[in-house]
């Protein structure tokens, strides 16, 4: 498939701190990717880095081939939907999705006639006379993400642009984007501290650590097969067994990685290994133990309905040994 963006080699550093370190990345047209990070891992940089609000130190940035490392934010093809939404509060929602066509000196008719299309779009027909503060979170989201197609990108870049929102509304905009990038077909790349949004929502993900890339691939390779402890801690809940605790579960001496809900609480008679229920905690959907095994902390899943061992009870642990997943490393 054709590459939408690829950073080659790429570092932004500002004063001694690498922001973004060496990042190597290939993102191809017409999919939904995710850059997934905790705070100061470099992920919104990049996209900085992509819209041209930002410049590389070192490297190379190209965008459907062409390298853009001159090439000024309004010349590049690509819009940015902002977590605040910057809506201009003082004119309607018609002329706030309107607003980039008309710099581009598009007639009224013809930019009415566009944003309304837009706002079609997004689901807000009939609300283009209303002033953004007589707006929900959500509809002012849908505006913002209006504005940004109207000018026909053939990339969407989004920074955060639900965590303003509450949670209920935050999950049913996480699947009317997923909708509205499967529509049109335009390349969606999406920065999320959430990794929530970035497993449900994306067809791959970049999950970033201090200024690197420390995994690239699908939501279900990163999530079932982490490389290191940080993307196995990072990327979900995971409990992260050290090498001699690996060996309890019957892998070989090295760093793994096995999911709560890939182990199975049963009698401890017969099992291995077997751990003491330390604590528990009722999630509604089921309860999470947390278990003492060979000195290290490990949680399990237990679904509603099943019997929930007591505190201090000794249980046996069951699971498939292919959810054992030995990491590359510590890092």
């Amino acid at each position: 498939m054709t590459a939408a963006v690829e950073f080659r080699a790429v570092t932004r550093h500002f004063g001694n701190v690498r922001a973004v370190d060496g990042v190597d990345l290939t993102i191809e047209e017409g999919s939904f990717f995710a850059m997934l990070g905790p705070s100061g891992s470099g992920k919104t940089t990049c996209l900085r880095l992509i819209s041209g609000f930002e410049k590389p130190n070192d490297g190379s940035i190209r965008i459907f081939g062409q390298d853009v490392g001159d090439v000024p934010p309004n010349r590049r093809n690509v819009n940015t939907v902002f977590q605040d939404y910057a809506l201009f509060p003082h004119i309607n929602v018609r002329d706030n999705v309107g607003y980039g066509l008309m710099v581009k000196g598009v007639d009224r008719r013809t930019r009415n006639d566009r944003a309304e299309e837009m706002l079609a779009l997004v689901k807000l027909s009939g609300y283009g006379d209303r002033k953004p503060a007589q707006l929900s979170g959500g509809q002012r989201q849908r505006v913002a993400l209006a504005r940004a197609l109207v000018n026909e990108p053939r990339v969407l870049l989004l920074d955060e642009p639900l965590g303003a929102l509450d949670l209920k509304l935050r999950e049913a905009m996480q699947d009317e984007l997923k909708a509205l990038q499967a529509r049109l077909g335009i390349t969606f790349i999406f920065v999320t501290h959430d990794q929530g949004e970035a497993l449900s929502m994306a067809d791959r993900l970049a999950v970033f650590n201090e200024g690197r890339i420390a995994q690239i691939g699908t939501p279900n390779d990163v999530y079932a097969r982490p490389r290191t402890r940080f993307v196995a801690d990072f990327v979900g809940s995971s409990n992260v067994l050290p090498p001699d605790v690996t060996r309890a579960f019957g892998g070989p001496a090295a760093w793994a990685s096995l999911r709560p809900e890939s182990l199975h609480v049963g009698v401890a008679e017969g099992a291995t290994p077997t751990g003491t229920v330390t604590g528990l905690r009722y999630l509604g959907a089921g309860s999470r133990l947390t278990l003492d095994v060979a000195g290290a902390e490990v949680a399990a899943l237990v679904p509603a309905g099943q019997p929930v061992p007591a505190t201090g009870s000794t249980v046996g642990l069951r699971f498939d040994p292919a959810s054992l997943h030995v990491m590359e490393g510590e890092g």
